[in-house]
């Protein structure tokens, strides 16, 4: 899978970019996605991804990440053509100053906790979600498997 990554904090060093690429390559190889299919994650700071949450979701508050899916097809939307080109599951932005705060709260490493925001935020792109309890269940235990079995556990700083 390719994966454009975009630091617009210019805080996260290159073997942290490169541990994100590796747990979601792994995480798209456990979720069979194809290895043609295309993606971006952009490190962002509170104030930024606080304004694109208040644009885009009406939130006027900073959270931790969004996904924005791009092959989802909203209803009256047009089937999306070209089967020939590769699939662009969206984009992930993450709050690098959120991350830092959670990682600090769930007394983990902050490299577990970007790996986990990015995780999460694959698995939306390719469909899941937490509006139910069930669903979140769901979600919740699938990234938490795939970090496990990457070797990123929790409480480890």
């Amino acid at each position: 899978m390719q994966i454009d990554f975009i630091d617009e904090t210019e805080l996260v060093e290159n073997d942290l970019i490169k541990l994100l690429e590796d747990v979601l390559q792994y995480a798209a190889n456990e979720e069979n996605i194809e290895e043609s299919a295309e993606m971006s994650v952009t490190i962002v700071d509170d104030e930024t991804i606080k304004q694109i949450n208040a644009d885009y979701r009406e939130k006027d508050y900073a959270t931790d990440v969004i996904s924005f899916a791009l092959e989802e097809q909203g209803e009256g939307e047009l089937d999306i053509v070209g089967d020939d080109l590769p699939v662009h599951l969206g984009d992930i932005v993450i709050s690098f100053d959120r991350a830092k705060a959670q990682a600090n709260e769930y007394d983990h490493s902050l490299n577990r906790e970007l790996a986990f925001l990015s995780v999460h935020g694959l698995l939306h792109l390719i469909g899941y979600d937490h509006e139910t309890k069930a669903d979140e269940k769901a979600m919740f235990q699938k990234q938490e498997s795939i970090l496990q079995s990457f070797g990123l556990k929790r409480n480890e700083t």
